[in-house]
């Protein structure tokens, strides 16, 4: 069995359902730049266009979860729950119009479960 590098708490699942509702199949994507690039962003999945230098770390929660490749450089030895909490993000996610953004909480990967992660895809490949 695979170890996932992604997963999300059932309060995220709740409010990813939510926006399913609204807007149909979605995406996450993790940029690692400016303007809350180190926090999980949710697109409608048609309104995103995945680059040649991201990656698919994973499915969460139904959704396709890509990272640019440079922040997978420095966080692949890390698992990412993805959370939600109040407050107004400054990014173009779907959740800031309901008063709430997600956020990403990670830990190192034990020691058996590096031994056997779920592979990514280079989507530039």
């Amino acid at each position: 069995m695979a170890y996932p590098r992604v997963e999300a708490t059932d309060k995220a699942k709740k409010v990813i359902d939510q926006l399913r509702q609204l807007h149909g199949e979605l995406v996450f994507h993790m940029s690692g730049g400016c303007c809350d690039g180190s926090a999980p962003m949710c697109f409608a999945k048609d309104e995103f266009m995945v680059g040649d230098v991201d990656i698919l770390v994973g499915v969460v929660h139904g959704c396709e979860f890509y990272m640019s490749q440079d922040l997978f450089e420095y966080s692949k030895y890390t698992h990412t729950t993805i959370d939600v909490t109040e407050g107004r993000g400054s990014s173009f996610s779907l959740e800031i119009p309901l008063g709430l953004r997600f956020i990403a909480v990670t830990r190192l990967f034990s020691d058996e479960e590096l031994k056997d992660l779920e592979p990514v895809r280079y989507c530039g490949e």
